[in-house]
């Protein structure tokens, strides 16, 4: 893969970005924004805080894209919004592989793993294994163990999005299913990337702070770009702020596909899955009885969108059974009876929306043990999550263990002292422990037969995030089951 200087002023000039033009005629053999990842004749995107003296050590550069030009050198190439022509280029450097695939987006505060896991699954029934997945917790490429690893972003940098698009379509695959977080286009990952279809699960105060959202709107205004960039949409008719969603959605499309829980009858929601039937929907094949691998009525409401979303890939009913039957998602609801201290459950439940269905699920399924709850909250991003889980374990927990989880460059301690200065139930016993592992430990060895711990925020995760290093951790779920070997 090359990219030519006359293809990188006509794609400027398309999308308007172009300044100043470097007076080249060239053709570069690679594109890259990171130094350390620099080959022989790099084009490289300057982004971010960035020096000069950087490209001392990166052997290669040939030519720059800049949004301030850079005493050095090179031809250069000055542009108005670097994020969005590192997209731009990206695509073209691939050569453009979102064209070969059938795009499914989903969005929301919560749940928009599940769904993009429900509906990949369901996907790759129906295309014989030929479906791609961008989730938080995975990126899938294709068929093979190689083909898959853990994702360090929702949605990834652009040039990462694009690159292992490339590699899904020369592995063969035909559709795929990603999350959208509102970050991706607050950053500019998603620039000019249009989706056969775009599902908005629903929307609660999230990733609003310093470093992310500086208002709820915002917030709301990022995630509702996903209606500007799909050809068909759905709307959860059940989510906060509607109206408002609604009315976006429509200004932009002839029909908005709605979904909701009238639509299905619940037969069972027991502690290891859930039963239920769709009785009434726009896509006849979707009408019919399903077992779901996953527990809870919230996740009716996600295997919904998800079988919306690939209604319109022309998934059929067989394949949307077997899919949602089989469903695996990592870290998510994952259960594990201890004798003699209940059931603990592990779930990447990390804000207050996920946090409060995954709560009032444990109270449904046990209303005569307590609810123990082990949480943290990450460092140097999504501020408002202290005092949205300080909330919740106030209206729905009996016992809670503030610990850590992924704490960057704060004090853990800190931040569960500030998850701590929003509990207000005085009946609710607090614990505070930062060795996340002591922490599940004792939370386990406090629970009685009846009672329910929830750990919530990792899942699966194998790092945690400390002081910008992503230090080795055995997961969640490897926690519970060290504990229970060793009664």
């Amino acid at each position: 893969m090359k990219i030519t200087s006359q293809q990188i002023e006509d794609i400027l000039n398309e999308h308007h970005l172009l300044i100043k033009s470097a007076d080249v005629n060239a053709t570069f053999d690679f594109l890259h924004y990171d130094t350390r990842q620099v080959r022989n004749n790099t084009l490289f995107v300057v982004k971010g805080a960035f020096k000069s003296e950087y490209l001392a050590d990166a052997q290669g550069v040939t030519g720059l894209i800049v949004e301030q030009p850079l005493a050095i050198n090179l031809p250069q190439w000055q542009v108005t919004n670097v994020q969005k022509a590192l997209s731009l280029l990206s695509m073209a450097f691939f050569d453009y592989p979102q064209k070969s695939l059938w795009i499914a987006a989903v969005t929301g505060t919560k749940g928009k793993t599940t769904a993009a896991y429900f509906a990949y699954t369901m996907l790759k029934e129906a295309t014989n294994n030929h479906t791609a997945l961008f989730s938080t917790v995975d990126r899938i490429t294709g068929p093979e163990p190689q083909d898959k690893k853990k994702s360090d972003l929702t949605t990834p940098e652009s040039y990462e999005l694009f690159k292992d698009m490339r590699r899904a379509v020369d592995n063969g695959m035909t559709h795929l299913v990603m999350e959208v977080s509102s970050q991706a286009y607050l950053k500019n990952r998603v620039y000019a990337l249009r989706y056969n279809v775009g599902a908005f699960l629903n929307i609660s105060p999230d990733h609003i702070g310093p470093n992310e959202h500086p208002t709820f709107e915002d917030y709301l205004a990022h995630k509702m770009m996903l209606f500007d960039h799909s050809d068909e949409v759905i709307v959860n008719s059940e989510t906060d702020h509607f109206d408002t969603i609604y009315a976006h959605a429509k200004a932009e499309h002839d029909k908005v596909y709605l979904y909701n829980r009238s639509m299905i009858t619940t037969q069972e929601s027991a502690i290891h899955e859930s039963r239920f039937t769709v009785t009434k929907s726009d896509f006849p094949e979707m009408i019919g009885q399903y077992r779901l691998n996953l527990p809870g009525d919230f996740n009716e409401s996600n295997a919904l969108a998800a079988m919306m979303m690939v209604a319109f890939a022309g998934v059929k009913h067989e394949a949307m059974v077997k899919g949602l039957d089989e469903v695996f998602i990592p870290g998510r609801m994952l259960s594990l009876p201890i004798p003699n201290h209940g059931i603990a459950f592990v779930d990447y439940a990390h804000n207050y929306a996920s946090m409060r269905a995954l709560l009032q699920f444990a109270q449904s399924q046990s209303p005569e043990g307590r609810v123990i709850v082990v949480v943290g909250s990450p460092g140097n991003k999504g501020v408002s999550r202290r005092a949205d889980f300080g909330r919740v374990v106030s209206e729905l927990a009996d016992v809670v263990y503030l610990t850590a989880d992924d704490p960057q460059f704060e004090n853990p301690l800190d931040i569960a002292h500030q998850i701590a200065e929003h509990i207000d139930n005085q009946l609710l016993v607090v614990h505070f422990e930062m060795d996340r592992i002591k922490a599940i430990h004792k939370a386990i060895s406090n629970a009685g037969q009846h009672d329910i711990v929830i750990v919530a925020g990792k899942g699966e995760d194998p790092y945690q995030k400390i002081n910008g290093e992503d230090v080795p951790y055995i997961g969640d779920y490897a926690v519970v089951k060290q504990f229970k070997m060793q009664l």
